[in-house]
Parts: C-alpha cells; sequence; structure tokens
C-alpha cells in the first residue's frame, strides 16, 4: 500500500490559473474513510503529521490537490482536456476536534460528506452536517463508502437511512454516490459530481482577504542558507488579489508577553512566492488553497503559529476586537451527542467558544439583549461584519456546536 501511488501526467505547462476552481472539504465521522477517499482522488495521504500517523486519525486539517480531466472514457485524473482543478481539505472527524473541522468549513465552496455504509450515521455525522448549515454551504455530495465492506440489502438499506437523514435539510437534494474507496468504485463518479458543481462567482476588485489555516517552515535541515525558504503561510484567499511582491499585513498577529499580559502585535512581511498546489503562480485570486511564502523568520511560522490569523494589504484590514457584538441562532439540539439534549439560551457570564473563519477563540458573555450578545475575548479577532460564526457550548466537558451567528 505504501508503494502504491496515484499520479497525473506532468502539469507543469499546464496554467492552473485559467482552470476553474473549486475547494472542496471532506467531512464526516472518524474511520469513514475521508483519508482513504482523499488519496484516491489526489495520489495523497494528507495525515502527514506523526502524531496523526501514530493514532490513525486527522488533528490537523490537510490539503491534497487534482486536477479533473475529460477524455472518452468520461472523468479521470490521467488523459484528457483539464477541466477543473480541485484543491480538498481534510477535516477531522473526532467529536474533539469539532473546532479544527469548523475552521475546515469556512475555507470550502462544496463538501463531501463520507458516510460508511456498515456503519450508517453516526453523532459527528449530523454535527457536520448541520455545521455546513451554519457555515451556509449549499454544495455537498454525500459518498456511501465501504460499499464492499455490506451485502446488496445493506447497502439499500443504508441508501434509504441517509435519504431520510438529509430530508429537510440543504443535502436534501444532494447526490448520494455508492463507493469503495479501497477498490477504487465509483471515484469516477465523485469526479463527475464535482465537475457538475458550478464555481462560485468571485470577488476579485475588494481589498484581499487571506485567511489562514496553516503557517509552517519547509526548510529540511541541513538546508544551504543560500536555498533557505521563509515562512509559509497556507489559506484561502476569500476576496481580492494578491500577487507575489505585495506588502502584507497579519492580524491578529504574534502574542507577546509584554507587563505580565498578553497582547497582540501586527506583523507585516513581504510575498516572495505564491503557490497554488504544486503550481508557482505569480497572482492569485479567490477560490482554491494556497501556499503564499513570505520574507517571514521561519522561528515565526512554525507550528501553526499564525494559523487563524487574516493577511491582506498593508492598511486594509480592520482593527482587532477583544469584544464583538453577535447576532446568533441556536439549534434545537446540542449537536455531536448520542442522546438528545435541547439547546438552553445563552446566559450572560457563560464562556462559548467561537471560530470564525480559520480563528477559534473563547470568550465570556458581558452583554445579552434577544438574540445578540456582547463578549469578552481571549483572543482577538479581526472583526468582519455579517461574518458568519460558529457557537459552541462546553457540554459535559466536550465544546459542543449548539448555533451559530454573525457579527454586527
Amino acid at each position: 500500500m505504501a508503494n502504491e501511488k496515484k499520479t497525473e501526467k506532468p502539469t507543469e505547462s499546464i496554467d492552473v490559473s485559467k482552470i476553474l476552481t473549486l475547494n472542496v472539504g471532506m467531512v464526516g465521522h472518524i474511520d469513514h474513510g475521508k483519508t482513504t477517499l482523499l488519496w484516491k482522488l489526489t495520489g495523497k495521504w494528507s495525515d502527514t503529521h506523526s502524531e496523526e500517523l501514530k493514532r490513525g486519525i486527522t488533528i490537523k486539517l490537510g490539503y491534497a490537490d487534482c486536477i479533473i480531466r475529460k477524455s472518452k472514457e468520461g472523468y479521470n485524473l490521467k488523459e484528457g482536456e483539464p477541466v477543473k482543478y480541485i484543491t480538498f481539505v481534510d477535516a477531522p472527524g473526532h467529536e474533539m476536534l469539532m473546532a479544527t473541522m469548523l475552521s475546515g468549513a469556512a475555507l470550502i465552496d462544496a463538501a463531501i460528506l463520507v458516510i460508511a455504509a456498515n456503519e450508517g450515521i453516526k453523532p459527528q455525522t449530523r454535527e457536520h452536517l448541520l455545521a455546513l448549515e451554519s457555515k451556509k454551504l449549499k454544495n455537498i455530495i454525500i459518498v456511501q463508502n465501504k460499499i464492499d465492506l455490506v451485502s446488496k440489502e445493506k447497502a439499500i438499506e443504508s441508501y434509504n437511512k441517509i435519504k431520510e437523514f438529509v430530508k429537510g435539510t440543504i443535502a436534501e437534494n444532494s447526490p448520494i454516490i455508492p463507493v469503495s474507496a479501497q477498490q477504487e468504485i465509483n471515484i469516477d463518479k465523485i469526479l463527475e459530481a464535482l465537475v457538475k458543481i458550478e464555481s462560485p462567482e468571485r470577488d476579485i476588485k475588494s481589498d484581499p482577504v487571506f485567511v489562514i489555516a496553516r503557517s509552517f517552515d519547509v526548510n529540511r535541515p541541513g538546508t544551504r542558507i543560500s536555498e533557505l525558504k521563509g515562512g509559509i503561510l497556507g489559506g484561502v484567499l476569500k476576496k481580492g488579489k494578491l500577487k507575489v511582491g505585495d506588502e502584507i499585513e497579519i492580524k491578529p498577529g504574534l502574542s507577546l508577553k509584554k507587563e505580565n499580559r498578553i497582547v497582540y502585535e501586527t506583523v507585516k512581511t513581504k510575498i516572495l512566492g505564491i503557490f497554488k498546489g504544486s503550481h508557482k503562480i505569480q497572482e492569485a485570486t479567490p477560490g482554491a488553497s494556497l501556499a503564499l511564502e513570505t520574507e517571514l523568520d521561519t522561528i515565526m511560522t512554525k507550528a501553526d503559529a499564525l494559523s487563524g490569523c487574516v493577511a491582506s494589504l498593508t492598511g486594509k484590514l480592520p482593527e482587532i476586537t477583544y469584544n464583538p457584538k453577535i447576532k446568533f441562532t441556536l439549534f434545537k439540539e446540542v449537536l455531536g451527542m448520542s442522546e438528545k439534549r435541547v439547546v438552553d439560551n445563552i446566559k450572560t457570564n457563560e464562556l462559548l467558544m467561537l471560530n470564525i473563519n480559520t480563528a477559534i477563540t473563547v470568550g465570556q458573555v458581558l452583554k445579552m439583549k434577544g438574540n445578540e450578545i456582547e463578549l469578552s475575548l481571549k483572543i482577538p479577532i479581526v472583526p468582519f461584519k455579517q461574518e458568519n460564526i460558529g457557537i459552541a457550548r462546553n457540554v459535559d466537558s466536550h465544546w459542543r456546536l449548539i448555533g451559530f451567528g454573525e457579527i454586527i
């Protein structure tokens, strides 16, 4: 298995900036086959962190990309005309990692919801679907995975349960594709479904907003000084354009301890390179997952030190805030639990976890009026008006998604 790898034809001559782009999230319950499916779709195993490999689960957001081609035989990854460039975000399925999954949902245009035919609907399956709804995502493909492990009768029964599960949700009319990722059954049908999803209109005229999901150092030990690369920022450009040479600022930035308290300082740097998957480009427009090489010292970007931040051209971001005002909507039930539990109304002074874009922070409710609250945050955010926010509450020692809201 380790030696098996799907590869495309060399794509050096392909200008990916001229191909329609779609950013797709892989979501679903742990062990239902998301990462294996992604491997079969792209040839890349997205669990690249040692702890993930050891435990067999996705902990951080994983990334992979592919170019879908169309030939006489249909859609594939190897030959024919390039028709769509796909970047995938592999989000964790484990209930303890829901906040990371929400960060992934903030980056995507569409989602593949993976449900194992031999296990069916799980609490985290429900939680992930509601999370996609809270992020107002409409384009969903449902993959009924592991059909090779069940009988025909069981597969049909599983299919019917999925249909009942999505009834009345944003995924009610989504295609349900029976798949065996391990046996590579119906992988081409997933590619076809991805091609059918229209790439959304992109706002390229506004000031750029680049949400940072990962930051890291790509230099290997022993790299010559002349060949060292600057710190890398991984994420998605939500609007506007960024090009090589642009001077950018990053907020909230780095946390520093001054006079016995934590403060955040804006980071400023210059873009040295832009990568769309393995393809180097000169100018980025919204859509795909990107990696920006910067002038930053790699000490500043190691271990995701800047994940959750936002980047833009210098002077174009709003001031950070510790006290956002939010208009919220609560779900009827707490998500991710095996037994039903009603969502109680938010109370003054309680702690809530917020997810905004890729940022995760905890805050205390200071004021409440109707369905509007003001909070005091431990980690500040960059407040964009009407930005969608996931809201979670600590229930039985787990952060559980209870609703969503927007900054007012």
